[in-house]
C-alpha cells in the first residue's frame, strides 16, 4: 500500500481488472487500497486482454493511450496493454503461484521493477533527468 501511496501522490491510480465490480469495490475498501477509479470487465462486457478494454479505460480517463501505464505482475496483461499502445510496468513477484520463486522473465516493458516504490522511484528520476536534459538543451 506505501508504494501505491507514493504513485497516488503524484499521479490518479486505479485498477483495470477481470474481477467482478463489486468486488473491486470491497477489495478498495476494506484493503485500504485508496484507488482513484476502478474499471472492471464487468463494465466493459469484454475481459482482458482484449484490447477494447484498454482502450475504453483510456476514453474513460479522457486520456491517450500513451498517457496510460498498465503495472501489472502478468506479462500477458502487460503485453496486450503494449499492443493497445498503453506505457508498461512489469512487477516481479517470484512467489506469486508457488513457495518456489519463479525465473524472472527477460522483457522490454517500459518500467522492471521489485515493488511499487521501486517504480515510483524510476518514474521520479526518469522525470527528473528529462527535465534536466530539457533545460540543458533550451541553453
Amino acid at each position: 500500500v506505501e508504494g501505491l501511496d507514493l504513485l497516488k501522490s503524484k499521479f490518479s491510480i486505479g485498477t483495470l481488472s477481470n474481477g467482478n465490480f463489486s468486488l473491486l469495490l470491497n477489495m478498495s475498501k476494506f484493503s485500504k487500497l485508496h484507488w482513484d477509479f476502478i474499471f472492471s470487465g464487468d463494465i466493459f462486457m469484454k475481459y482482458k486482454p482484449n484490447k477494447f478494454v484498454y482502450e475504453k479505460a483510456c476514453d474513460y480517463l479522457g486520456l491517450k493511450n500513451d498517457e496510460v501505464m498498465l503495472v501489472a505482475a502478468h506479462e500477458n496483461d502487460l503485453l496486450a496493454a503494449e499492443k493497445s499502445g498503453l506505457k508498461t510496468g512489469f512487477v516481479y513477484r517470484p512467489f506469486e503461484h508457488s513457495d518456489k520463486p519463479k525465473k524472472r522473465l527477460i522483457n522490454n516493458f517500459d518500467y522492471n521493477v521489485n515493488s511499487f516504490i521501486e517504480l515510483y522511484n524510476q518514474i521520479k528520476w526518469k522525470k527528473f533527468f528529462t527535465k534536466l536534459v530539457d533545460n540543458y538543451n533550451s541553453y
